[in-house]
Parts: C-alpha cells; structure tokens; sequence
C-alpha cells in the first residue's frame, strides 16, 4: 500500500537541547530532530527559529525547513530577536557601563531593539544609569524583581515580540523573568565576589501573556565580539544618540575617536553627550579595528 502525502506543519523552536529541537505548534510541543541536509550545510537549527517540520503522530518529528530569520547570534545560539532587554544594576554587582553599550550596539547592528533594565531599583534607583540611556533615547525601565516594581509595565513593552534577556551575572536576569511569570531556577550571589551563579544551562524561550521572552546566558557569553560588531566604521550608528552629529565633521571618514573638527567629540565636550558612551564607543572601535586586522592576516 503506498504510503500517502507528508504532512508537514510549521512552529517555533523554544528549546534545543543535545540535537533535539522542541517544536512549539498549533498542537502542542514536538520533540524533533533535523534534517541530515542541515549538516551537510553547516547550518543549524536555533531557538527562536520558524521552521516547517513532518510530525510523526507520536510527540516527534522532523525539523525539515528554517524561514528566513530576521537576525542570529552564534553564543547563545539564538535567533529572530525584536528586543534585547540589557538587565543592569547601581547595587552590587554594579554593572559596568560598557557591558550596557556593547550589548545595546550589538542589539543594534542586528535590527533588535536595545531595552535598558534597571534592576534592584529597590536598593539603588540607579539616577546616574537612569539620565543617561534615558538621555540617549533608550526606552529605560526601573524594576526591582524582589517587590515586582515596574515587572508589569516592562512585560507590556514585551507583548507580541520575540525579546531576549541579557546582563552581567548576578544582577538577576532570572529573578526578573520569574517576576515576569515564568519559573527560573536562580542562583545565590556571591558575598565576596558580588557576582551570581550563572543557572541557565541552555537556551529557551518562554511564552508570558503574549510576549516570548528567551533565557540566555550573560553578558561573557553573548555574540559581542568583533564579529558582531562587523567593520568599525559601522559601529557610529549603532550608537543612536551620535545621529545628530554624524555626517558634521570636518572629515569625511572621521572616526570620532580623536580627529580635529569631529562634531561627536565637539558635542562631548558641551556636555551634549555622555562621556561614558563615547569612552565605550571608543574602545569598540579599537577592538573593532583589532578583530579586522586578525581577520586579514
């Protein structure tokens, strides 16, 4: 008896763990492989991915087909992100400004929007972080996940899109996602060292009153090197708040970083800008121009 047409359906990947791909689709959770023409391709399958799949009639199936993605990153292994929510504190562990704008020009260069999370608002309101990004035209959220203080109104920014969490250990990326609704294993902090266990172990994405909002590992993890932040004169849009000033320096191919006549560093000096984005711009141009010398060795 010949066998009859494959059925195929389609879903999200919300979890890959060991060459297993959980398929959320219209029927629920399917267990699946993928495609052995995917490794001979060298391309594989990412939480967050779109895919069409043949199930198998007993909770599995088979990854067949991976839409086009909007955007990937290789460390986390994930993909088609819409928001990169940058979790940061002022209470310990204070996180470092420039693990804030590399992840945010990141996020950037990938066509995913840069959310600054304020967390531990309860212990420090975080004035100094607050004026900044808020200044530089960021969408700046204040949470505290120990009383769930601003959780609601960074869950409503989430609603409909695919947003990802990241932040430099122990500054409670988890706790927030459990303050969000979900149910994340966390980790103590360290007294002595003021960093946290890490206690994401893969990656996932979690479905919360309409928004899908992946785990991720921190900020040593995350695709952030000079790869992802591509040539170095692509870096100065990345950073939003330079806008104004781009295209007004006395040189052409003016790379903010000392030139004379550069309308970047002019609006530094009054004040116009922050200081600390453009020493963070800086120092991932240098380490931009680093990556594309290794690269043409």
């Amino acid at each position: 008896m010949a066998d009859g047409p494959t059925k195929t359906s389609a879903g999200v990947i919300i979890k890959a763990l060991a060459g297993f791909y959980y398929v959320e689709t219209d029927g629920g959770v399917l267990e699946c492989r993928a495609r052995g023409k995917f490794r001979r391709e060298d391309v594989s399958p990412l939480v967050g991915d779109k895919v069409k799949l043949e199930p198998h009639g007993d909770g599995k199936g088979t990854v067949t087909e991976i839409l086009p993605r909007k955007n990937e990153f290789s460390r986390p292994p994930v993909a088609n992100i819409d928001v990169m929510v940058i979790v940061a504190s002022a209470a310990p562990p204070v996180t470092d400004p420039f693990l804030i704008d590399r992840m945010a020009a990141v996020a950037e260069l990938a066509g995913a929007e840069p959310i600054i999370c304020l967390n531990k608002c309860d212990l420090d309101s975080a004035d100094s972080l607050h004026g900044v990004y808020a200044g530089a035209g960021f969408r700046v959220f204040r949470v505290s996940a120990g009383t769930g203080e601003g959780t609601p109104e960074l869950l409503r920014a989430l609603r409909g899109l695919t947003s990802a969490l990241t932040g430099n250990s122990g500054v409670g990326k988890s706790s927030i996602l459990n303050a969000l609704g979900l149910d994340i294993e966390t980790g103590e902090v360290s007294e002595k060292l003021g960093r946290g266990r890490h206690t994401t172990r893969y990656v996932s994405l979690h479905s919360v009153d309409g928004a899908l909002i992946t785990d991720t590992p921190g900020f040593s993890s995350f695709d952030a090197d000079g790869a992802a932040l591509k040539a170095p004169e692509d870096l100065a849009p990345a950073f939003r708040d330079f806008a104004p000033y781009l295209g007004k320096c006395r040189f052409r191919d003016c790379s903010h970083t000392k030139e004379p006549g550069c309308a970047v560093l002019r609006a530094v000096e009054l004040g116009e800008l922050a200081a600390s984005r453009h020493r963070s711009y800086a120092r991932l141009y240098a380490e931009a121009l680093d990556a594309c010398a290794r690269r043409y060795k």
